[in-house]
């Protein structure tokens, strides 16, 4: 009797997930990206996991040129990092003033306190090079990476990440299944 009502309970349980689940009120996935942080010297994992959906991602370094501090902010869709915006820091603390969105790429070049939004530039691979005065820092996730305390200065030794668009591809699968 009980082995029977136990039955009845998850077949219940059951039905109740996949009406939810086809529910067309119910949320769905976006997608998922896989991140992956890597030293490239001795290709120890600084980092591996799932991200989502529109997770920010922040890098922050210096300038070793005009020694702004710089910040870019990325999100996470759909197998790649899309970067969103980039605010070279003014060094007397005051608010950097706003650019158009297509000066950005003079910008990097010619120095200067500046801050750009709208961006939506995808990235699907990069290798930060770790010097004394960059610096770099990514945090996402809760985390915090220090990839000069992680891989040490310059040479072959620097971090790079793999992202992997094919959880986004399962979900949309999914997803288009359902």
């Amino acid at each position: 009797m009980r082995r029977s009502l136990a039955i009845a309970a998850g077949v219940l349980l059951a039905c109740v997930a996949v009406g939810l689940i086809l529910s067309p009120r119910a949320a769905r996935p976006r997608g998922l990206t896989w991140l992956e942080l890597t030293d490239a010297g001795s290709g120890r994992t600084l980092f591996a996991g799932a991200l989502s959906y529109d997770e920010p991602i922040v890098l922050t370094w210096r300038n070793s040129l005009f020694k702004l501090t710089v910040t870019e902010v990325f999100a996470a869709r759909a197998g790649r990092l899309d970067l969103t915006q980039v605010t070279f820091a003014d060094p007397r603390g005051l608010p950097p003033p706003v650019a158009r969105p297509e000066d950005l790429d003079d910008l990097y070049h010619t120095g200067g306190p500046f801050h750009v939004e709208g961006l939506a530039r995808p990235l699907t691979r990069a290798i930060f090079r770790i010097s004394e005065i960059g610096n770099p820092v990514m945090a996402f996730a809760g985390r915090t990476i220090h990839f000069k305390q992680e891989v040490g200065f310059g040479g072959a030794r620097r971090p790079c990440f793999r992202l992997d668009s094919s959880l986004s591809e399962k979900s949309s699968y999914l997803r288009d299944l359902i």
